[in-house]
């Protein structure tokens, strides 16, 4: 069996997804946890990795093609040159994988211990304390014998 591409229609992807299940295809559907600040305040929000697409796992023989198309919540098959365009197994089991390892670690979370990786501080080791914001984080470093708080971009840490 092969992998197949599906663009769903706009807000359907989980309708796309259970009305492909119900006729027997297998579908893969990676969602990722993500944190936005919405009102000042930080939410944590379950989101497509691949907004508006779907994976399915079918046969170019499957009788189920004629029924894809017309399914609730697909938009299209994603073709090129009027071909539907083939995923490679290896593909899909590395995305697999990654999600799989990505929602084992987490973020990272408030002690854990990180390195800052740019700016004057770089090399240094710190524990982080919290996000401040999107794109920074706080920090507790131990300069001149003294700890101190610092607010450093999320892109300068490396857990």
């Amino acid at each position: 069996m092969t992998w197949y591409a599906l663009q769903h229609k706009p807000a359907q992807g989980n309708r796309a997804v259970e009305n492909l299940q119900n006729q027997g295809v297998t579908c893969f559907y990676p969602n990722i946890m993500v944190e936005r600040v919405s009102s000042g305040r930080r939410v944590k929000k379950l989101e497509p990795l691949f907004p508006g697409y779907v994976f399915v796992n079918i046969e170019k023989a499957d009788p189920a093609w004629a029924k894809l198309r017309s399914t609730r919540g697909v938009l299209r098959v994603v073709s090129f040159a009027n071909k539907p365009a083939a995923i490679q197994d290896g593909v899909i089991t590395y995305l697999k994988e990654t999600l799989h390892a990505v929602s084992e670690r987490g973020g990272i979370k408030p002690g854990q211990v990180v390195e800052l990786g740019n700016g004057a501080f770089k090399g240094i080791d710190a524990i982080f304390q919290a996000y401040d914001g999107e794109e920074r984080a706080i920090v507790l470093i131990t300069f001149m014998q003294k700890q101190q708080n610092l607010t450093v971009p999320l892109s300068a840490i490396k857990p």
